[in-house]
């Protein structure tokens, strides 16, 4: 039975007898590889959400970055809805 090309430029192929994905004699350093770039990249996004850490984009020593930046954007949505809230009641007494 033949073999279903799936990624030529990796030599990817399918069996379609046996339902794998294998090489055809290519080796997978490339696609390894990229996908070890893709796991650090997909840690440092779920990391951002602790707000916490070195990133990979970031700059060293600038751990706390997020924390702070996420502290005053906090602060300003705070007051932004605030002041909406305070318009509100105030022209409803008018």
């Amino acid at each position: 039975m033949g073999y279903i090309q799936v990624l030529p430029e990796y030599g990817l192929v399918a069996d379609p007898m046996i339902g794998l994905v294998t090489t055809a004699g290519a080796s997978l350093g490339p696609v390894v590889e990229r996908v070890e770039k893709l796991d650090k990249v997909a840690d440092d996004i779920v990391n951002m959400l602790s707000g916490e850490g070195d990133f990979l984009a970031s700059f060293p020593g600038r751990g706390t970055a997020l924390l702070y930046a996420g502290g005053v954007t906090a602060m300003w949505y705070g007051f932004a809805v605030g002041l909406f809230i305070a318009g509100i009641v105030a022209f409803g007494f008018l």
